[in-house]
């Protein structure tokens, strides 16, 4: 008897799974086979596809009319450095696009009948959390943009940042390369630069120390000065303004120093001063000046 209400449980049970199977399949082939879902459907896909390409037409019209911009910038008499316009037309380009995608998602999320609120205060809380555990990389970041959009230096500039001094390599949103003069590469956090010395930006001034004998004549080794650094001056390109035979500079305990300045092209006073020392050795020792 037992038995027999038992197996009659189980075919209840199996009667009503059946059923129940049977009804979810008829409101499957009713959704799936209702015009309306498939309009609706259709218009949403309509919906995503308009904001897509709404974007994509945005982010182009916003890069051309940023290098519109440039360009006319580049035309005006106090115009960019063309190296420094390029880097900071990227850089807004790179904004530019991260904004419009952002937005883009949000409006595609809105068309699913996805609340925007609370994606919205998760991604405010998500970006609070990195400022608070990345404070040092923010840091250098906001200061590399600041370093490019001042033009504080650029690839290429000799500059001294602290105790490192060489030419610029790379200069990132985050970190600066230095390449000092004997070969070592000096990699430097954006936001750990205090100050720095730019020798690229000006011309450079080659002060030329020269000392004779007590025996000698000054005006006979001024004279002799004056006439190599012009020789000098009309076949060195890095000399910029002819150069200046100062005169007596010190006077030592056994000898007389005469100074020459030259002002040159940035960081070639060492070389301009080595070619003058090698000329006015030779027109010293051709003239018999000690």
């Amino acid at each position: 008897m037992i038995q027999g209400k038992f197996q009659l449980f189980l075919t209840g049970t199996f009667a009503e799974e059946a059923t129940t199977w049977k009804k979810a399949q008829e409101q499957l082939v009713t959704y799936i086979t209702n015009p309306a879902v498939w309009t609706q459907f259709l218009i949403i896909a309509l919906k995503i596809l308009f904001i897509y390409f709404a974007g994509r037409i945005v982010i182009k019209l916003a890069n051309k009319a940023l290098e519109h911009m440039l360009v006319e910038r580049d035309k005006h008499p106090l115009k960019f450095d063309q190296r420094r316009s390029k880097t900071i037309g990227k850089l807004l380009g790179n904004v530019i696009t991260y904004v419009v995608n952002f937005i883009v998602i949000l409006m595609i999320l809105n068309q699913f009948n996805i609340r925007l609120e609370p994606v919205l205060a998760g991604a405010g809380v998500l970006g609070l959390a990195i400022g608070f555990g990345a404070q040092s990389l923010v840091k250098d970041v906001i200061t590399g943009f600041f370093i490019i959009f001042e033009d504080q230096f650029a690839v290429g500039d000799v500059v001294q940042i602290g105790t490192f001094k060489g030419t610029v390599e790379e200069i990132g949103l985050r970190v600066t390369k230095v390449k000092s003069w004997t070969g070592e590469v000096h990699i430097i956090p954006n936001g750990t630069i205090a100050q720095v010395t730019n020798f690229s930006v000006n011309n450079s001034v080659a002060i030329v120390d020269v000392t004779i004998t007590y025996e000698e004549e000054i005006d006979r080794a001024l004279n002799v000065l004056r006439d190599t650094v012009s020789k000098s001056y009309e076949n060195n390109v890095n000399m910029v303004k002819a150069p200046q035979v100062l005169g007596v500079q010190t006077m030592g305990p056994s000898e007389v120093t005469l100074r020459v300045t030259v002002e040159c092209k940035p960081n070639t006073q060492g070389s301009v001063s080595r070619e003058l020392y090698a000329e006015i050795k030779r027109a010293f020792d051709a003239e018999a000046i000690k």
